[in-house]
């Protein structure tokens, strides 16, 4: 049975994620597999992967043969550096603890400059958005549920104490007024008392034209008499003479 390492496709469409499986030449591409050895994702920059690579150099060892995509992400891994190292080791050129030290320095140097790459393109993506949007957007810290707590008790404390003199205030003009609000209702029942005589007046002079209208009439009434009287008194006087 031919076994191979090769990739097996995931994720949605125009977003691929690899699983890297050890699997039988024979089977579909994402079919039954043996073992799952490592993750492939190409849509970071640099390429996500993560591999175990004694598993990888073991199955090299036994035979396996890898695609040309797997040979090229073993080869970035260091996993034929490390077949290099132990064909060393057989020959007797090095011994098993010198090779792992060098394969293990080869590793972290390696390791270094894919963070260094991956710190490049942060900063890449960081002056892209400054220069599209005019500046770099900052994320909020979170603020903690107790320290807002505590935020909130130090503002409730401080209102508090602002307020209270304004209550103080206010209390003596209160009682200032109070005795004014006494004299006033006290003071009603003497304008109560005072109405029905306003009430009389009014009444007074509505009537008043009433008895101006009688005098008037009476006036007139006596008028014919009093000149009756004179016409009579002259009458007399020239019989008289």
């Amino acid at each position: 049975m031919a076994v191979k390492m090769r990739l097996s496709r995931k994720g949605r469409a125009k977003a691929p994620f690899y699983h890297i499986v050890i699997a039988d030449a024979r089977s579909p591409r994402d079919g039954k597999f043996i073992e799952k050895i490592g993750t492939y994702n190409p849509m970071t920059k640099p390429a996500t992967i993560e591999i175990d690579r004694n598993a990888a150099y073991d199955w090299l060892t036994k035979g396996a043969q890898p695609t040309d995509t797997v040979k090229a992400i073993l080869r970035f891994k260091g996993v034929y550096y490390k077949k290099h190292l132990m064909r060393g080791v057989k020959k007797g050129a090095m011994t098993v603890e010198q090779a792992d030290t060098l394969w293990q320095q080869w590793i972290d140097a390696k390791e270094g400059k894919i963070s260094s790459r991956r710190a490049q393109t942060a900063a890449d993506l960081e002056a892209f958005r400054k220069l599209v949007s005019g500046e770099a957007k900052k994320v909020k810290a979170p603020v903690a549920d107790e320290t807002a707590h505590e935020a909130a008790e130090a503002f409730k404390v401080t209102e508090d104490v602002v307020e209270a003199p304004a209550v103080e205030e206010v209390a003596p003009a209160v009682e200032e007024v109070a005795p004014v609000a006494e004299e006033v209702v006290e003071a009603a029942p003497a304008v109560e008392e005072v109405a029905p005589g306003v009430e009389e007046t009014v009444a007074t002079e509505e009537a008043a034209p009433a008895v101006e209208e009688e005098v008037v009439v009476a006036a007139e009434e006596a008028a014919p008499e009093v000149a009756t009287e004179e016409a009579s008194e002259e009458t007399k006087t020239e019989e008289e003479a």
